[in-house]
């Protein structure tokens, strides 16, 4: 039984195996692992001899009888697994220094711990992209100071443009209407002047013109207020309180699609002609100073519209008069509605064929 015991046991052993069988009775770690040491050697030699004779090893898995393998005796994966760890644990058994080993298996784990920590170092670690074209700047206190200082310089330069718009002079023609269009004439104004500005002039071109049906217009003219007086732009009533400068910057357009003042968001570039010398001896150089800086009402931008677009209406008379057309179809400026998108009706809600 012995020799046939021996026939079919394996002839190599793994290295646990071996070191189940060499370390047994150790008591020192320094043993063990001069022990480990002389096993693996002796495991690279004998492959290195098999290697140069040209034998093939023979694993503990299987046997070296020359028998083959019949269908029903190929081996089980999962049977080999559990010998395997039966294997493992009786050589954890046999071993009489278990707390030394798990020390060693500790120190290994933080060993590769450490490494993977140094790992993780070296990939986080990054250079500067040389392919990326913009640097981007150090953001110290002398940077935040120049930004602040271009800031502030671009605010006083739109500040110092926007005080130019406001400046510019432009000419609004107009009549008065009661009915039918009277010639008021053209008055001119600011950018940045409110609508009652306009209205208060007209008031004084009514007056020196004697618009009127009453002998005394004049006087008429000078006791109507500002607050009495409308200005209709198109079909759309334009309150008091509006800046022309908040017409022309929004580009506002009224129910037919037309701009309500269409003028230029910018300052015009000034030209001033000199005079010629004909003009600076027969004047005077005040004369000449302000003929060269206020132009005439006829070169203003604006001089050539149309009257009729702009109306003054006194507002007793639309009061009176608002339900007959074209009053009727007047509306009172709405910074929040649509015109262009909105259906044009009468007081009855009748919309217009041709709107």
């Amino acid at each position: 039984m012995a020799s046939s015991d021996s026939r079919f046991t394996s002839q190599n052993k793994t290295t646990q195996q071996r070191l189940s069988t060499n370390t047994v009775g150790l008591v020192a770690l320094s043993d063990f692992r001069k022990r480990r040491a002389e096993v693996l050697e002796q495991q690279e030699r004998e492959a290195r001899e098999a290697i140069i004779t040209g034998t093939p090893l023979d694993t503990p898995d299987r046997s070296r009888t020359g028998t083959p393998d019949e269908p029903g005796d190929t081996p089980n994966p999962r049977k080999k697994k559990k010998k395997n760890k039966k294997v493992a644990k009786n050589a954890g058994a046999k071993l009489s220094f278990g707390d030394e080993e798990e020390a060693t298996d500790y120190s290994d784990g933080e060993d590769q711990l450490s490494d993977k920590k140094q790992v993780r170092e070296k990939k986080t670690k990054f250079k500067a992209n040389s392919s990326v074209s913009v640097v981007p700047r150090s953001v110290t206190k002398s940077a935040l100071r120049r930004e602040a200082s271009e800031r502030e310089a671009l605010r006083r330069e739109f500040l110092a443009r926007q005080e130019a718009v406001k400046v510019s002079e432009i000419a609004i023609p107009f009549v008065f209407y009661d009915g039918t269009d009277i010639p008021g004439g053209t008055v001119r104004v600011k950018k940045g002047d409110f609508v009652w500005v306009f209205l208060d002039k007209s008031r004084k071109v009514g007056a020196d013109l004697g618009v009127g049906e009453k002998a005394n217009a004049r006087r008429e003219w000078a006791r109507v207020g500002v607050d009495d007086l409308m200005m209709v732009r198109g079909n759309i009533i334009i309150p008091h309180h509006y800046d022309f400068l908040f017409f022309i910057m929004n580009k506002t357009t009224g129910p037919t699609g037309t701009l309500l003042f269409d003028y230029l968001a910018e300052a015009p570039t000034p030209t001033l002609s000199e005079p010629s010398e004909d003009a600076r001896t027969a004047n005077p150089p005040d004369v000449i100073k302000s003929s060269t800086t206020q132009p005439v009402v006829g070169d203003l931008e604006g001089a050539g519209n149309d009257p009729s677009f702009t109306k003054v209406v006194d507002r007793r008379w639309y009061e009176r008069n608002k339900h007959i057309y074209p009053a009727s179809v007047w509306q009172e400026f709405d910074p929040e509605r649509d015109y262009q998108k909105e259906v044009r009706r009468d007081l009855g809600g009748n919309a217009f064929f041709y709107s």
